[in-house]
């Protein structure tokens, strides 16, 4: 089976690093398993032998799709879908395991459209995914950091995020041009709630494109009285957008909802 370049399909071989992304997920014997992405089933096969309650793989290649159903017949559940058009699929009595090697092309789309699920806790044990490294960065990355911003402020309002590893291009068939890493994320028990995940989504987007420029003029487009919102919040309007810490911009959005709901 040949990778397809315009699906973004890198295959992980290596079993060392195999391994380590099975450590990584602690199967248990009662775990419900998603695989995304399985390609030809080298993650697939470890994943079995940890003999898990139940595993589902959702590959969208059709021919991939087809070869993983002659290869483990019954063993498998094979689900011939695009990712992100299936979220319904993820409908248990117990949370579930999700592991993937994630084309690169969709990854940050993936990840927050997963944010942006009601109810995460309930329906997510935990998610173990390779990101492009780059994109990785930003997802852990900390107020005050160059890497700091709208993915690592998102994420981390609903679950906590663990770097295991950086993975070399050479691991992969075919050899991608940059590093990968290999990231846990647990869903929170607990979190701040909001209207609508858009709103965070839409506050971080103003605060983030003049990411050089002072907080005063994002929150002068957020707020009519935006001197009053950054008193109540002890804001300081002449920081930058990376220096405002992840529960600061939740504090923000909870205020313009308060505003617009």
């Amino acid at each position: 089976m040949k990778p397809k370049k315009s699906l973004g399909q890198n295959f992980l071989n290596d079993k060392k690093i195999l391994n380590e992304i099975i450590e990584a997920g602690k199967i248990k014997k009662e775990d419900i398993i998603f695989e995304i992405g399985p390609g030809t089933g080298n993650l697939t096969n470890e994943i079995l032998k940890k003999r898990p309650k139940k595993l589902l793989v959702v590959e969208k290649d059709n021919n991939l799709s087809n070869f993983l159903k002659k290869k483990y017949e019954f063993k498998i559940e094979v689900i011939n879908k695009d990712i992100l058009n299936c979220y319904d699929i993820f409908k248990y009595d117990q949370p579930i395991k999700v592991f993937g090697n994630l084309p690169y092309n969709i990854s940050t789309k993936l990840l927050t459209s997963f944010i942006k699920l009601n109810n995460l806790k309930r329906k997510f044990e935990k998610f173990i995914f390779i990101f492009q490294k780059e994109v990785a960065d930003r997802i852990i990355a900390e107020e005050n950091t160059k890497n700091y911003g709208r993915l690592s402020i998102l994420t981390s309002w609903k679950m906590s995020c663990e770097k295991i590893l950086d993975i070399d291009p050479k691991y992969f068939y075919p050899k991608p041009k940059v590093w990968s890493s290999l990231i846990v994320l647990t869903p929170k028990s607990k979190i701040e709630r909001l209207i609508n995940p858009k709103n965070l989504e839409h506050i971080t987007n103003i605060f983030f494109t003049q990411r050089r420029k002072m907080i005063k003029k994002p929150m002068k487009i957020l707020f009519n009285d935006y001197h009053i919102i950054a008193k109540k919040l002890n804001l300081d309007l002449s920081l930058r957008p990376q220096n405002i810490s992840k529960n600061q911009y939740l504090e923000i959005c909870k205020c313009y909802e308060d505003l617009n709901h």
